[in-house]
C-alpha cells in the first residue's frame, strides 16, 4: 500500500483572516486548508515544513484501508509523531454535512486540521478515515437514516460503524502503534458512531471513547437545537449504553444549535440508566454555533483540559506538555487571570505564525495561523486591557524581557472584544 508523506502544516493566509474575526469552524477548514485535501487518495499539494511546535515532530500519511469483506476501500490520513513508538492511537471520526455535494468534499484533514495535531504532540497517532459516501472514499452514503417521520438510525450507525473499524484495526496493526491504548473519538455523527463501534464491536485494546457534540438528525436551520426524531436517536443510546465496556466522554456545549442541551442531556441520561460509564460536560456558549467548538482553534481551551481529566481519571495515559522545563510553560511573568491562562492554552496549540501578548492588569491578546501574529496579538491584548501591553511569546519561542513591561495605569480594562483576546 503506497502511502504520500508529509510535514503537517496548518498556517494560511485566509485561515488567519478568520481567526482575527475570533471563529474558526470545520467549514471554513475545508476552504482555507488546501495543503490537506485528498483526491483520489493523493496529496494534491508539496509538503513543506511547519514552524516549530511543541513536543515531537508531526508527519502525515495518505492511505486506502481495504474494508474486510466489503470489497471497497476507505481513504484516510493519519498525523502521526514521527518515531517509532510504540504510541497509542486515536481514530478520529467526522461529521455528516447537509448536502450531498458537500459530503463529497468532505475532508478529514480539513475538519481536524486544529484537533487531531493536539493528540499527536501528545504520542497518539490520529488515524481519520472517509466513510463510504464522503470525500475520497465516495461512492455511496451508506449511513442514510431514511426520513426524518420514520428514520433508521440503528441502521444508519451499523453501516458507519463497519468503515470506522475498518479504520481502527488496520490503526491498531500499524507497526508504530501499540494495540492496547486505542481510543474511539469523533464530532456530531462521528461522534455517535465512535460510540456505537464501540458498544457493537467490542474493539479489542479500547480504552475510551471521546465523543464531542455526538448525535444525528441536527438541522440548525430547521429546528435549531432539537434534532429530528429525538426519541429514535435515544433508542440507540439504550441499546448502546446497555453494551459498551469503556468509559465515554460526551462533551457539548449550550449554544449547539445541532443538538440543545434538554435533548443531550436526555441522550446521556439514557445512555447511563442502560449500563454506559459516561461523563457528561456541557460548556458554556462558545462562538456562534457550540456545535463546532471542537474543529476551532480556540476551542481547545475549552476541551483539551475536559479531555486531560476524562483521560486522567480513567488511568488513560496522555502527555501533559504543560511542564515547568518547557521555557513556553513556565510561570507567566504577571498574574493572568483564568480565562487567559485558558487562552494561553489556545495559543499553545495554535499553527504559527502565533504570538501572545499581556498586560499588567491581567489582560492577554492572542493569535494564530497569520503572518501579522505579533501586531495582531498586540492589538487584541490592548482592545482588552486598562494599560499598555506587550509580547510574551511569539511562535516557540519567549520573548519577554523584564525592562520591557507595559505600563500600568488605573483604567479599568474595557469588555472582552474577540476570541482573541481576555
Amino acid at each position: 500500500m503506497k502511502r504520500h508523506l508529509k510535514n503537517f502544516t496548518v498556517a494560511t493566509a485566509a485561515a488567519a483572516k478568520t481567526l482575527a474575526r475570533g471563529t474558526f469552524t470545520l467549514g471554513i477548514y475545508f476552504g482555507v486548508v488546501s495543503t490537506c485535501v485528498l483526491l483520489a487518495g493523493k496529496a494534491i499539494a508539496d509538503p513543506f515544513v511547519a514552524p516549530p511546535h511543541v513536543g515531537p515532530r508531526l508527519i502525515q500519511e495518505d492511505v486506502r484501508i481495504p474494508a474486510p469483506g466489503g470489497g471497497y476501500e476507505i481513504a484516510a490520513t493519519i498525523l502521526r509523531p514521527d518515531g517509532v513508538g510504540p504510541f497509542g492511537a486515536v481514530v478520529l471520526n467526522h461529521g455528516v454535512p447537509g448536502s450531498e455535494r458537500e459530503r463529497l468534499r468532505e475532508s478529514a484533514a480539513a475538519d481536524f486540521n486544529a484537533a487531531a495535531p493536539v493528540f499527536a504532540r501528545r504520542g497518539y497517532v490520529v488515524v481519520m478515515p472517509m466513510r463510504r459516501g464522503f470525500g475520497a472514499t465516495g461512492g455511496a452514503f451508506a449511513e442514510d437514516a431514511g426520513p426524518c417521520r420514520n428514520p433508521n438510525y440503528m441502521r444508519a450507525e451499523t453501516e458507519a460503524s463497519r468503515d470506522v473499524m475498518a479504520a481502527y484495526e488496520y490503526a491498531r496493526n500499524l507497526p508504530y502503534v501499540d494495540g492496547n491504548r486505542m481510543i474511539l473519538a469523533g464530532q456530531s455523527a462521528g461522534g455517535i458512531v465512535s460510540m456505537f463501534a464501540a458498544a457493537t464491536h467490542e474493539p479489542k485494546g479500547l480504552v475510551a471513547v471521546l465523543a464531542f457534540a455526538a448525535g444525528r438528525g441536527g438541522n440548525p436551520d430547521l429546528r435549531p437545537g432539537t434534532p429530528c426524531a429525538v426519541e429514535p436517536v435515544a433508542r440507540v443510546f439504550d441499546a448502546m449504553g446497555s453494551k459498551i465496556k469503556v468509559p465515554v466522554l460526551m462533551h457539548y456545549a449550550e449554544n449547539d444549535k445541532y443538538f440543545g442541551p434538554a435533548t443531550t442531556k436526555l441522550w446521556h441520561e439514557r445512555f447511563v440508566a442502560a449500563g454506559a460509564r459516561a461523563e457528561f460536560v456541557m460548556q458554556p456558549a462558545f462562538g456562534k454555533d457550540g456545535h463546532y467548538l471542537f474543529g476551532d482553534i480556540v476551542g481547545v481551551r475549552w476541551w483539551l483540559p475536559a479531555v486531560e481529566r476524562f483521560l486522567a481519571r480513567n488511568n488513560v495515559a496522555f502527555d501533559r506538555l504543560d511542564s515547568p522545563a518547557q521555557p513556553l510553560f513556565a510561570k507567566l511573568p504577571l498574574e493572568q487571570t483564568d480565562s487567559c491562562r485558558a487562552l494561553y492554552r489556545a495559543f499553545l496549540e495554535a499553527p504559527a505564525p502565533r504570538a501572545y501578548a499581556v498586560s499588567l492588569d491581567g489582560r492577554c491578546g492572542f493569535a494564530g495561523a497569520m503572518q501579522d501574529a505579533t501586531n495582531v496579538a498586540l492589538k487584541e491584548c490592548r482592545s482588552v486591557s486598562g494599560g499598555s501591553c506587550a509580547l510574551y511569546a511569539v511562535d516557540s519561542e519567549v520573548v519577554w524581557k523584564s525592562d520591557e513591561q507595559p505600563t500600568k495605569v488605573a483604567a479599568q480594562p474595557k469588555v472582552n472584544s474577540s476570541a482573541g483576546s481576555r
